[in-house]
């Protein structure tokens, strides 16, 4: 059944928009609106849902997706320009666009080497809060009723991380698990998740991509869209949780 499934989906002749730009664009609450529209274009580019060199969408468009003034949108569109994450260009084909070279995150220590105790809960809030969040987002989307759009989005957004490589991996992997969440249906959960992403990403920008975790991490990336698209939520959660059990796993070597 599930060769029957892959090779159904790898025989799609068109690729499909694997996630909008726009997913996390979503209105900020006015009481922080610069703070928080700073905060969801920084997510849509860090989680690759803008890509190095993409456009912007327009200001009028992006100021009603964000539901902020344009000057709000221009303030924070000018503190990440300043911050080296986006450019703007002149002229006929002009806009606002991500920056071909990304500027370097620095890796936030889940605590301080001077404190264990701290480095440890922080550590351990993040990865059980991903456990819940991801877990259950697999195996709510193995239940749902996905559209054949769905799918070959599904199947997609597995091939791109499998074919991903180096600082590639994790914009494409971070699509992967947010397009999850996106396809079951619950938009609550979507920002969960970005949120939890960011978190998890922040690690992991402190230890060092290993070829051998990454080939295992594709390895079950198919296994998890494979249980998703046969509809099988057992195995789509039992499938995401040993995937965050191995990330897990290096993450307290690397910071335990």
């Amino acid at each position: 059944m599930g060769d029957a499934v892959d090779d159904e989906q790898a025989e799609q002749a068109e690729p499909a928009e694997v996630l909008s730009a726009g997913l996390l664009l979503t209105p900020a609450r006015p009481a922080n609106a610069f703070e928080e529209t700073v905060q969801r274009l920084l997510q849509s580019i860090r989680l690759g849902l803008i890509g190095p060199g993409e456009r912007l969408p327009a200001e009028r468009e992006l100021a009603a997706m964000l539901e902020v003034s344009r000057d709000t949108l221009r303030e924070a569109i000018g503190s990440l320009a300043d911050a080296g994450w986006v450019v703007a260009r002149r002229g006929r084909y002009g806009g606002t666009f991500v920056s071909d070279e990304l500027p370097v995150a620095l890796p936030a220590s889940p605590g301080t080497a001077d404190d264990p105790f701290v480095t440890s809960g922080r550590l351990e809030d993040t990865l059980a809060l991903r456990s819940v969040i991801e877990v259950g987002a697999a195996h709510r989307a193995a239940e749902s009723e996905l559209s054949g759009n769905d799918r070959e989005r599904l199947w997609q957004a597995y091939e791109e991380c499998s074919a991903a490589v180096g600082e590639q991996y994790r914009m494409a992997d971070s699509r992967l698990h947010l397009l999850i969440a996106e396809v079951l249906g619950a938009p609550s959960v979507i920002p969960l998740v970005a949120d939890v992403r960011m978190r998890v990403n922040e690690l992991l920008d402190g230890i060092p991509l290993l070829a051998p975790n990454i080939a295992h991490s594709n390895e079950q990336h198919r296994a998890i869209v494979g249980a998703i698209l046969r509809g099988s939520p057992d195995d789509a959660a039992s499938a995401m949780a040993e995937h965050l059990e191995g990330t897990e796993a290096l993450l307290r070597g690397f910071y335990a």
